[in-house]
């Protein structure tokens, strides 16, 4: 599963291996929200040097639901990545939706935000939507209040979140053994072996389950939550609850208390941050993984992320006629191809090539500043 390699002040560095392959950490995952990137295809993600991405259970649970995606031979044939994917468990969209739903010591009843139509998901369906569209690493359904929601809030949290642990990791737990029991029955009744790739791996996957800890910026709470979840025992563990209001010390705070509680053999996830220099420091402190919508969701707006660390609104007048590269550093090739005028342009009317150009440069030095960390460590004598 996890095998670390080498530890420094620079970080960790290892191999996360899943049933579509094997991760270098540390790695960075973009958000294939509801099946798809926004503004790239999984072609340009993997020509980048992308290997992972991020799909939302919430969405795809509402449209086009996880019976469609498993009838299409699971969620790597229906979106076209054969390459291994995380999903959540759609408890922080769940949890965003205040006005809407009800909480429970079950789970949470909503209503689906486009429709109105009264949904319920609880530890229980949530691991089971994740099993269904047939994801490599398959996240516990918590409670995701924000990180400086009061204490009383943040104490339910936890207990609920541990609560719900438990139930997912039994349910988890059972869905694999009646997976191994189909699997062996079918292994018995044939051995024709020419389906494809794609659903061969879906069929034999055997999905990592990772635990979420929870306890806003409370360091007491947070430390409990990371100590019963390791006794629960989960084959990685993400710290959410971050990025959400709280100011970057105070989640380097976070991670200060939390990371050394960890075990050093499974991976570590800081779930909704990717700024570079944030991605940097969390890695210094343990971090293994990462996710965030911000690189594609800044280049739509125009703000673009430049090699050398600093950013460019351009939208901004100054360069409809800057004929200079998008950025002559970067690692990807329409950048240095294109100028920032005509990128200025492209945005400016709304083609959709000018969101393209900015996602590509974004989550490109996005995907090089993590592999420059990995190449650091792993050269740190």
């Amino acid at each position: 599963m996890f095998t670390l390699q080498k530890t420094t002040q620079a970080g960790r560095s290892g191999t996360l291996s899943t049933a579509h392959g094997d991760l270098q950490t540390p790695f960075f995952m973009p958000c294939a929200t509801a099946g798809a990137l926004k503004g790239l295809t999984f072609d340009d993600h993997e020509a980048l040097g992308g290997e992972i991405v991020l799909c939302n259970t919430y969405h795809l649970h509402l449209t086009p639901g996880e019976k469609i995606v498993e009838d299409a031979g699971g969620l790597h044939r229906f979106i076209g990545w054969d390459k291994p994917i995380l999903t959540d468990s759609g408890g922080f969209q769940v949890f965003s939706l205040e006005s809407l739903r009800k909480i429970s010591e079950e789970g949470v009843m909503f209503r689906d935000h486009r429709s109105g139509a009264e949904r319920f998901i609880g530890p229980k369906e949530a691991v089971e939507i994740q099993h269904a569209l047939g994801a490599d690493i398959i996240m516990c359904f918590d409670e995701c209040p924000p990180s400086t929601a009061p204490r009383a809030d943040q104490i339910a949290a936890v207990d609920r979140t541990l609560k719900w642990a438990k139930v997912c990791k039994r349910e988890h737990e059972g869905l694999m053994r009646t997976k191994k029991t189909k699997s062996s029955k079918n292994t018995r009744m044939s051995s024709d072996s020419s389906s494809s790739s794609f659903s061969s791996k879906s069929s034999n996957s055997s999905p990592l389950l990772f635990g979420i800890i929870q306890g806003g910026l409370e360091k007491d709470l947070r430390i409990k939550c990371a100590e019963e979840l390791i006794s629960i025992g989960f084959d990685g563990y993400a710290i959410g609850g971050l990025a959400v209001g709280e100011t970057e010390k105070e989640m380097f705070d976070v991670l200060d208390i939390v990371c050394p509680l960890l075990p050093e053999d499974k991976p570590r996830y800081l779930m909704g941050v990717g700024e570079r220099h944030q991605i940097r420091e969390a890695v210094k402190r343990g971090i293994d993984m990462f996710d965030c919508v911000a690189p594609t969701r800044e280049a739509r707006h125009g703000n673009i992320w430049m090699s050398d660390g600093t950013k460019l609104r351009i939208r901004r007048a100054e360069y409809a006629t800057d004929y200079s590269p998008i950025d002559s550093d970067s690692p990807v090739p329409s950048s240095k191809k294109h100028t920032k005028a005509y990128l200025h342009h492209l945005l400016k009317i709304g083609e959709r090539f000018g969101e393209t150009l900015a996602c590509l440069q974004n989550l490109g030095v996005t995907l090089e500043t993590v592999r420059s960390i990995r190449k650091e460590i792993t050269e740190m004598s």
